[in-house]
């Protein structure tokens, strides 16, 4: 394992984000947010195919009932939050600004669930009925990349997987739903890892826990054991939940340059996504809610809600107490990686991390200028590129020559554009030269 001076787990470069906000949040208990009137759940939740409407406007439903169903292998099914009636497929704005296909709810006030899929004993129950239950519930990623998690459990037999690593860093500045998840329900984490183990046919498992977070690393280690799961410390450090930093930090591996974590020999899984999985299998609950930070310095009582999916953000944000002053920036996720909305026309989906409201004075947007050189880009990237140059390129639109310096192993986490002094764009650049890479390599 990969360790720094202190003796925790870690990689190299990465940035520590001054007043990461967490402290806003991090003591409020989950609070289970009351029933709303009406639900807008945005179908295409997950990377992939979207699932295909099975319902229409006029329909009954109730809380579990499948809704939308999975159109393909990488696609993912789709729950109603709460029992009512089915007004219409409408377009709204999704997270990304672009118009996406919803259904609209209209809550009948009852929240009364269909019948249950029964419960599976995990330990006995064959790795195929696991697979099953996982598709069935519509289980996604919920650190932000909302990969269908029966894909990520099913690698091609040509790669040998040995380790599953839970991802509990939890290193957006801001958000704290993984850390009280840990702490307040850390039996559905363990249990979720042991059943993703399962499935993998795995023995090595791991949570990465930034040490920030000693009253969770306590939590699941009462009962870590028990699951055959270890709890790793790990530094304090921006991007420390990125997939490959985590791998490189707790195994000492390196993901190869275009490659995935399963080309270490790991899957890593969000410890959100892991508690899905055991509500999937043990209880037989669909994903239709989850655990949001509702927070910012703007936000009157900043916390963490167990909101329904199809939640208005405007709805969270009430829940939480409304606000104290005209914030500057609505953003979906945290602030180095979430997404700033222009109107608060989105609502609840099930990557939905964080509702964060940053205030006037936290919003600017400043001019670009030249880049000095000064090579704190370069210090901060945890890929080890070289940004500046990266970003030289792309202004020039030598798309080649960045393709060379493997701008395509960007994680575009914001180290190198928060660090540097000339203010330069340098995520938007490199975003724009790996959609300008695909596009010719599709040519």
């Amino acid at each position: 394992m990969s360790k720094n001076s202190r003796n925790v787990m870690s990689f190299d470069g990465g940035i520590h984000p001054a007043g990461d906000g967490k402290s806003l949040s991090a003591g409020s208990p989950v609070r289970k947010a009351p029933l709303l009137d009406r639900y807008t759940v945005v179908i295409s939740e997950s990377v992939g195919k979207p699932p295909k409407p099975v319902v229409k406007a006029g329909d009954e439903v109730k809380k579990h009932q499948l809704i939308a169903e999975a159109d393909g292998f990488v696609s993912a099914n789709l729950h109603a939050p709460t029992s009512g009636k089915v007004i219409g497929i409408v377009d709204v704005q999704g997270a990304m600004g672009m118009p996406v296909p919803a259904i609209q709810i209209e809550a009948d006030g009852k929240d009364e669930a269909a019948e249950p899929m029964p419960a599976l004993d995990w330990r006995c129950a064959p790795v195929s009925d696991l697979l099953k239950r996982i598709t069935d519930c519509g289980v996604v990623g919920m650190g932000g990349a909302a990969f269908p998690t029966h894909v990520k459990l099913s690698p091609p037999p040509e790669k040998e997987v040995d380790t599953l690593i839970l991802n509990g860093a939890e290193c957006e500045p801001y958000l704290t739903a993984d850390h009280r998840l840990m702490l307040e329900n850390p039996g559905a984490v363990l249990e979720g890892a042991a059943i993703s183990a399962k499935i993998l046919g795995v023995k090595n498992i791991y949570i990465g826990v930034e040490v920030n977070k000693v009253d969770a690393i306590e939590a699941l280690n009462r009962n870590a054991a028990d699951f055959g799961v270890r709890v790793v410390g790990l530094k304090v450090q921006y991007p420390q939940g990125s997939e490959k930093q985590l791998i490189k930090a707790i195994t000492d591996r390196e993901v190869p340059t275009g490659g995935l974590p399963m080309d270490a020999h790991c899957v890593v899984q969000n410890v959100g996504t892991a508690a899905a999985v055991a509500d999937a299998v043990c209880r037989g609950i669909p994903l239709v809610e989850r655990i949001t930070t509702v927070t910012g310095e703007v936000v009157k009582n900043p916390g963490n809600w167990l909101l329904k999916l199809g939640t208005p953000v405007i709805e969270a944000i009430r829940f939480a107490g409304g606000v104290t002053a005209e914030p500057g920036k609505l953003i979906m996720g945290g602030p180095m990686m979430g997404f700033a909305q222009k109107n608060f026309d989105v609502t609840i989906c099930k990557n939905s991390s964080g509702v964060l409201l940053l205030p006037q004075s936290e919003s600017i947007a400043y001019g670009s200028a030249g880049c000095i050189r000064c090579g704190r880009c370069v210090e901060g990237c945890p890929m080890n590129l070289v940004p500046c140059l990266l970003g030289n390129a792309i202004e020039a639109e030598r798309f080649e020559l960045a393709a060379q310096n493997h701008v395509m192993d960007c994680l575009e986490c914001g180290s190198c554009a928060y660090v540097c002094p000339a203010h330069r764009p340098l995520v938007q650049h490199m975003r724009r030269a790996k959609a300008e890479i695909r596009k010719q390599s599709k040519k």
